[in-house]
């Protein structure tokens, strides 16, 4: 498995309804608020050989309030 961080932009004022519609899918090992410029950072684990693409958009159609991603694909960790 390797890991993903998903940036999430949201509309405005459905951070914190979309973070918990994440966390009920249990699509996602934590879910953060953040600041800047996204609302929400979310780290999920995919399988080596799934589609990230499929992934990410899955959870998307999953979550209304999502206004736009940004995936970090990670290679190692340390």
């Amino acid at each position: 498995m390797r890991a993903i961080f998903l940036m999430i932009k949201t509309e405005p004022g459905e951070a914190y309804d979309v973070a918990n519609r994440i966390a009920e899918l249990e699509l996602a090992s934590e879910v953060y608020s953040i600041a800047g410029n996204y609302d929400l950072l979310v780290k999920c684990y995919v399988e080596s050989d799934d589609d990230v693409g499929h992934f990410v958009t899955r959870l998307i159609k999953q979550c209304s309030g999502i206004r736009d991603t940004n995936t970090i694909i990670t290679h190692r960790a340390f």
